[in-house]
């Protein structure tokens, strides 16, 4: 049954840290000289500089160790006698005393690396720089950062979220999907301002052009037109005047036809080809598209 309940506020407590019980799965591991690092910077302050989440388990009598486990364990390590935790005094259900441990471990944040390097730099001391426990690789992506880049803790951006029913949305997956595929991109995307008003000048007439009020719809619309015009894609890799490419690489089929797909007569029959091809030898059977080249030569 969920569990939707607002916690009471953990109390701070102060104890032994042998007396807690520490988790037996836990997801997150620390390599070796990261907890040996651990351990020096808690024998160097003499107190843990941030605070275990702890449940009092009135059934077992157990202090459970939600989250903290590595620092718990490096305490004991080097001597404290005591520490301090947060404390949840509660009943929890098993998940949510999973859902605890695991967000703590996941909802951290992460570094913007051109400030991470700017704080780092800062650092004159190697002590103090190895106090951080910035990793090699973390080290060596350091070394890479060029502080004049965004960061995207710097950019003052908006988040626009679309929406789309069923069966909007398998047509919009297939068209961005297609854009993607025409250019080396990554995965996480970021438009200028400038990109950003031509954008909603285009939602605008897609939605003045069908008397549409639905944004996302008249997103449909708009790249129900980019579908219609794919082959000019073609542009991101082909030469229309010298009939050569222009980088190296793959392109899309759909760039070269300008269709996604083919009525199903035409597709038996280029098959048909296709297969003949590779039984004869003319094509490799581990690249049956080499046949478009071969009828394309012949047409020429």
């Amino acid at each position: 049954m969920e569990d939707t309940t607002r916690l009471a506020p953990p109390q701070m407590v102060q104890g032994d840290p042998r007396t807690l019980t520490l988790l037996d799965v836990n997801a997150r591991f620390l390599p070796h000289e990261q907890f040996r690092q651990l351990v020096a910077n808690i024998e160097r302050d003499g107190c843990l500089t941030s605070t275990p989440l702890v449940w009092n388990d009135a059934e077992s009598g157990r202090l459970v160790v939600l989250s903290g486990n590595h620092r718990t364990l490096a305490a004991i390590e080097a001597g404290l006698p005591e520490i301090w935790w947060m404390q949840i005094d509660e009943p929890l259900l098993r998940q949510r005393q999973i859902a605890l441990q695991l967000s703590h471990n996941a909802i951290a944040g992460q570094d913007d690396p051109a400030i991470l390097k700017e704080l780092y730099d800062e650092l004159e001391s190697v002590e103090w720089r190895q106090y951080t426990g910035l990793d090699d690789k973390t080290l060596d992506l350091l070394e890479k950062v060029d502080v004049a880049s965004l960061g995207e803790a710097n950019l003052d951006f908006a988040s626009v979220q679309f929406m789309f029913l069923p069966d909007e949305l398998e047509r919009a997956e297939a068209a961005l999907d297609a854009a993607r595929s025409t250019a080396t991109a990554d995965r996480r995307w970021v438009a200028g301002l400038e990109q950003y008003e031509p954008v909603l000048d285009a939602l605008e007439t897609s939605r003045a052009a069908y008397k549409i009020g639905n944004s996302a719809t008249a997103l449909g619309v708009i790249l129900a037109v980019f579908e219609r015009h794919l082959a000019e894609l073609a542009e991101g890799w082909f030469d229309a005047a010298s009939r050569k490419p222009t980088r190296a690489g793959t392109a899309p089929l759909e760039t070269v036809f300008g269709a996604r797909v083919v009525p199903v007569e035409t597709a038996v029959v280029v098959r048909a080809a296709i297969d003949q091809m590779v039984k004869d030898g003319t094509v490799p059977a581990d690249e049956p598209w080499r046949a478009l080249e071969v009828l394309a030569v012949q047409q020429n």
